[in-house]
């Protein structure tokens, strides 16, 4: 694997292509090369894992302490000093285009590393929002945001979902007007995740309100600091507040805050809900470390709570087991398919958002009938000990954020399989009508 080659990292600027025809210098890399000069800096930069590691995912709490975001931050920073943020990010917009298999080979060498950690905010930021402005945005916007969103400078969060815009989230009501060569927003969003400490949100708003309501979106990028921007976080089951609301009032924004071309937001929204619902897996998505045996979280539970002999516990741990392995095959197989078909990705990633949500539950109650009564109370301070209580109250989050399984379903069925649409009465009329029939509605036939 050492055909290929690539200008030494250390520096930003980096070929946009991973090919030998593309380089105009004689100081290359081949890719064993740039996998041992990563494997360099890695441990000369980074701090390795504790013992312990992480909580499995879906195991811990939401909410990220602000000095962990701070050191984030930072250490994101130093990542793309050294050349290794955005590995496979367009140059021109601070990233190194390379291949993803340099991406890759760095992942690989950087597990059992301490990566950046900027919360729920910089998932959506770097997983969702910087993947959708890549596909959409104009290059000016792009040479604003993108290398600031590489050094963490700016964490972006999704202002999708309003109080009366879930499932049906073309029917969002916040409104941009443009008045004197600016756009003036306001209304409401909700279930925002991550808000209260990101600095900007992609912000869907309604900008035609005389055409069906799938044709008079556009997305803004909204400052969370500007004047007349509230944000309210919402506390949740497991005591987190994770989750924000926020309210716009007469909020300022420019043409260049656009993001895609105005009116044309649900084709921005589909991308966005691509990546939201699975779409990483398109791309190859990131390096996860596949856990090492059967079910070691489990296996981890059932001893600490003295049933690792227990027959009926090492049975709900080989069906969790059995259950983590097909789930894995799945995305696997999602994965290639999104990639040999790029224009169905979208309707794909449906299957990966209904996994997760189908699987999340399941396999959070079999941790719960192995933990037992000590999954339910344990000492003060005792971070492991709750993690199986934790994974049980956020085990809904996957069936329900980033649409329903209900929503998924229905979405492949119609935009996969080909089944009749369910009856729409509102799909062509302009927005504005649709609000005016909904107030005036009786409820009465005839």
């Amino acid at each position: 694997m050492g055909d290929t080659a690539v200008k030494g990292t250390g520096q930003t600027e980096v070929p946009a292509e991973a090919s030998t025809e593309t380089l105009e210098t004689s100081e290359t890399l081949t890719l064993d090369e740039y996998r041992a000069r990563a494997r360099v800096w890695i441990r000369e930069n980074l701090r390795p894992v504790p013992a312990a590691g992480p909580a499995p995912v879906g195991m811990r709490t939401t909410e990220t302490p602000p000095e962990v975001i701070a050191a984030g931050r930072a250490l994101q920073r130093k990542l793309f000093d050294a050349g290794y943020a955005g590995i496979t990010w367009p140059r021109e917009y601070g990233g190194q285009g390379l291949g993803g298999e340099y991406e890759r080979a760095f992942l690989e060498e950087a597990r059992g590393y301490q990566m950046p950690n900027l919360g729920i905010a910089g998932g959506t930021t770097f997983g969702v929002c910087a993947m959708t402005m890549l596909a959409h945005a104009s290059p000016d916007f792009l040479r604003r945001h993108i290398p600031r969103i590489l050094t963490a400078e700016e964490l972006f969060v999704q202002f999708f979902s309003e109080p009366e815009a879930g499932s049906d989230l073309a029917g969002v009501r916040s409104r941009a007007v443009r008045e004197g060569g600016r756009w003036i927003l306001n209304g409401a969003k909700i279930w925002s995740s991550g808000a209260y400490y990101a600095d900007w949100g992609m912000c869907l708003a309604r900008t035609d309100w005389d055409v069906p309501k799938h044709r008079g979106l556009t997305w803004f990028a909204v400052p969370i600091g500007a004047k007349g921007v509230t944000v309210r976080r919402i506390r949740q089951i497991t005591g987190d507040a994770e989750f924000c609301e926020e309210f716009f009032d007469n909020v300022e924004l420019t043409d260049d805050d656009v993001i895609g071309d105005v009116n044309d937001g649900w084709t921005v929204a589909q991308t966005m809900l691509m990546f939201e619902r699975g779409g990483g897996l398109s791309h190859g998505g990131p390096v996860r470390k596949v856990p090492q045996g059967i079910a070691p979280d489990l296996v981890e539970l059932a001893r600490s709570v003295g049933r690792i002999d227990d027959p009926q516990a090492r049975d709900l741990i080989v069906r969790a087991h059995v259950d983590d392995v097909a789930r894995r095959a799945l995305m696997a197989r999602l994965g290639g398919l999104m990639r040999a078909e790029p224009g169905r990705a979208a309707h794909l990633a449906s299957y990966a958002k209904l996994a997760s949500g189908v699987h999340d539950p399941v396999r959070a109650n079999l941790a719960m009938a192995i933990g037992g009564p000590d999954a339910v109370a344990w000492e003060e301070n005792d971070e492991a000990a709750g993690r199986t209580a934790i994974g049980f109250l956020n085990s809904r989050f996957m069936s329900i954020a980033g649409g329903t399984n209900e929503v998924q379903r229905n979405g492949i069925g119609e935009r996969v399989l080909g089944l009749p649409r369910e009856p729409s009465f509102d799909s062509g009329k302009p927005f504005r009508e649709v609000l005016r029939d909904a107030r005036n509605w009786s409820g009465r036939a005839g």
